[in-house]
């Protein structure tokens, strides 16, 4: 089965952990899928806003982070199982039980260094590609939140998973992002790359129309493969990166049509990468709102039809 993502845009700033934040816990909670996050990114947020600060520093002092797993399996060359540095039970949103996650470090960046500098690439991509083959028969999907840029960890990640999704702002500095990632993808194509599920236009200013502008413009691009829906910069998205002590709701975390329109998202996620190369049909998501709506207009239809077949 095909599951495994790496989220990338080679410029930061996209809003990617966020993002990946918001698309695994609606997975978890509302299609009940089985996800494992695997941060590959030595800033650790992803980190920070699922296993929260004295989760993430425990696993880090007890050295189970992708930096000790890699660095035990490719620099000493251990039989160092994965499944050792997941943690589960993260996420502070209550129905998200479904959850594990390999947390990072800031030392993943010196891993990097003594992976070049020891010319360990093929040894690290090796591992990555066994990893990834074992993990994904054990979950529903894989996300793998990258670093912006492109590091030899990137690299092994965008061509040893199923595919890549990209993540990028409306405006310029990021598309550039977008082209130099489909650029590398063409270089040295016999060492493979994952499929492309496409770019999803997240922190869009609704009032903004340069904004509106720049995404007529992404979306005019076939190559790009834009999902339907556009993700806005809204305040409740940005205040995911706090976690709440106490177990929350999604829908207190992801208010109205902030988890709306991720639930639409997701489900376009999940049939990209169940359809033939990702080009199912995308069908509807009914919501709370939208379940409502529909009993009503129901209700008001058969009172119409009552009303005409019934003498006065």
């Amino acid at each position: 089965m095909r599951n495994t993502i790496t989220v990338m845009n080679a410029k930061g700033g996209v809003g990617k952990s966020t993002l990946v934040l918001a698309l695994t816990e609606t997975l978890a909670t509302h299609y009940r899928k089985k996800i494992l996050v695997i941060d590959a990114d030595a800033q650790a947020s992803v980190s920070h806003m699922l296993a929260g600060q004295p989760q993430l520093e425990a696993a880090q002092s007890e050295h189970r982070t992708i930096v000790d797993f890699l660095t035990d399996a490719v620099l000493k060359e251990s039989t160092t199982n994965w499944r050792d540095f997941v943690l589960g039970d993260v996420s502070d949103v209550d129905d998200a039980r479904s959850i594990a996650l390999v947390p990072s470090d800031m030392q993943l960046t010196l891993f990097e260094r003594e992976v070049s500098k020891g010319n360990h690439e093929v040894g690290l991509r090796n591992v990555i590609r066994k990893w990834l083959a074992e993990a994904r028969d054990s979950y529903d999907l894989v996300l793998i939140d990258s670093a912006p840029g492109l590091s030899v960890l990137t690299e092994c990640f965008l061509r040893e998973a199923d595919f890549y999704l990209s993540p990028t702002k409306p405006d310029y500095v990021s598309a550039r992002g977008l082209r130099f990632l489909r650029e590398f993808k063409q270089r040295d194509p016999e060492m493979g790359f994952g499929d492309h599920l496409g770019v999803i236009i997240n922190m869009k200013d609704p009032l903004s129309p340069q904004d509106k502008h720049f995404e007529s413009w992404l979306r005019r691009d076939p190559e790009y493969r834009c999902f339907h829906l556009s993700i806005p910069r809204v305040t409740f998205l940005q205040a995911t990166a706090f976690v709440a002590p106490p177990l929350r709701s999604y829908w207190a975390k992801y208010p109205g049509e902030t988890g709306d329109q991720l639930r639409r998202l997701c489900l376009e996620v999940l049939n990209r990468v169940a359809g033939p190369q990702g080009n199912s049909q995308v069908a509807e998501v009914e919501t709370p709102e939208h379940g409502l709506k529909r009993l009503e207009g129901k209700m008001r239809a058969a009172w119409t039809t009552w009303k005409e077949r019934t003498p006065l």
